[in-house]
């Protein structure tokens, strides 16, 4: 099977499991990959997760021009983005969640910072998470949002709408989403009690132990 081949089948799978728990409805999210020429690989406009067939993949230049395949995502702009800003991105996912959605809307979040040090897995597979302000679905502005970046966070929050995580593999960036939700989660269960964080020293710690990215 070819690199364009399994990358289809992957993307579809994902897609579908994470279609089939809840982490994204209707026709709602994307899913990207690069592959070894530099093309990228991203589900396309208007269908939904669940019922994606492999040949519907678009398929774009490196900058982002349509090749092949259906109509791509317009959220492009945000995937190039992150593919253009940090080199080792292999693959990026963007999802509607409820619990992250709702995170982004409360009003004392840190938008440098949105999800509380509650469990080292977090900090190792997403570093600091930023919060990006509101932008109309398909609006170029939140890719030039992550640029203005320079490249700097795996992970972003969009203010209303939902996250969006860069990873070095397919399998990477879906389970570092999966991990934003579940943090998002326990944030928003735990809102109202007093709960034992992770201390300052304990967050270093995690950091140093393993080389986390976390500017």
């Amino acid at each position: 099977m070819t690199e364009d081949a399994k990358a289809r089948e992957a993307i579809t799978r994902f897609a579908k499991s994470i279609f089939d728990r809840g982490l994204t409805c209707g026709s709602s999210g994307n899913i990207s990959q690069r592959l070894s020429d530099g093309t990228i690989l991203v589900t396309p406009t208007g269908s939904s997760m669940g019922f994606l067939e492999p040949t519907q993949i678009s398929h774009l230049s490196a900058d982002g021009q349509h090749l092949a395949g259906d109509a791509p995502t317009k959220e492009v702009a945000l995937h190039t983005a992150f593919y253009d800003t940090r080199t080792e991105t292999g693959a990026v996912v963007h999802l509607h969640p409820t619990h992250s959605v709702a995170l982004s809307m409360l009003p004392d979040i840190d938008p440098d910072n949105v999800l509380p040090p509650l469990t080292p897995y977090t900090i190792m597979r997403l570093g600091k998470v930023k919060l990006l302000p509101f932008f109309l679905p398909g609006d170029p502005g939140m890719g030039e949002a992550v640029r203005g970046l320079a490249g700097k966070r795996s992970a972003v929050l969009l203010a209303n709408h939902g996250p969006v995580v860069a990873g070095k593999t397919l399998d990477a960036a879906v389970y570092a989403m999966e991990e934003l939700e579940e943090n998002a989660k326990l944030a928003i269960l735990t809102r109202s009690l007093d709960v034992i964080g992770m201390s300052d020293a304990q967050v270093a710690q995690v950091v140093r132990q393993f080389n986390v990215d976390y500017n």
